[in-house]
């Protein structure tokens, strides 16, 4: 029996999700929620989006069992966080998926909630916390570290032994050179290149990255 999910967060990224559940299969589609009333009534490929959060406690007398994060983020993750967290407080099952066309080790470790996108690469001894994306044609290198709710986005390439903390952003196209760390709740802007260590809670772009401000 396909498992009933519900995607929390509507728009693009929504999007991307709806189409990597059709590419997975085995998963029922059977709604959307988002704050924002402007969208409620839409659909988005063919899923409604039926109104706030606040539907949650109804969506699992529906037999909804499992949710997934539909907030891609494109700097603060902390609202990828707080749905994520809300999601669990309602004893719902974090939805992990690994599109059939991204390639992920059988080394690597990915935890709860995290999704890995069309064309995207996880090497062996990398270890994915819970709610992570790596986006469409994100490379992670072998040993990385990446921790929760942090958002590897498209294109963006983590050489070997990287650690990315907790909500760290890595913006598109960005690269991150080896046994570099990048403090939890840092930005690094698209198309940066990052050579040395980023602190907590800070900005960086450019080539060489430096911070900002």
């Amino acid at each position: 029996m396909d498992k009933l999910c519900v995607i929390l967060g509507g728009g693009g990224h929504a999007r991307v999700l709806i189409d990597c559940v059709n590419a997975i299969g085995g998963i029922l589609l059977t709604g959307i929620l988002d704050s924002n009333r402007a969208l409620w009534g839409q659909e988005l490929l063919g899923i409604p989006i039926l109104g706030s959060d606040d539907l949650l406690a109804e969506r699992k007398t529906r037999g909804i069992t499992c949710f997934a994060v539909g907030l891609g983020g494109v700097g603060d993750n902390r609202p990828r966080e707080r749905l994520f967290k809300l999601g669990l407080s309602y004893g719902l099952e974090p939805l992990t998926l690994v599109h059939p066309n991204s390639s992920c080790s059988r080394w690597a470790k990915v935890g709860l909630g995290s999704q890995l996108l069309p064309g995207c690469i996880v090497n062996p001894g990398t270890e994915l916390s819970e709610n992570v994306i790596v986006n469409s044609g994100a490379i992670v290198e072998h040993d990385c570290l990446i921790g929760n709710h942090a958002h590897v986005a498209s294109g963006a390439i983590l050489a070997s032994t990287v650690t990315v903390g907790d909500r760290v952003h890595v913006g598109a196209g960005a690269t991150i050179k080896q046994c570099v760390t990048v403090g939890e709740g840092a930005v690094v802007g698209a198309g940066a290149v990052v050579v040395k260590d980023v602190s907590a809670n800070t900005v960086v772009v450019g080539v060489p990255a430096r911070p900002t401000g």
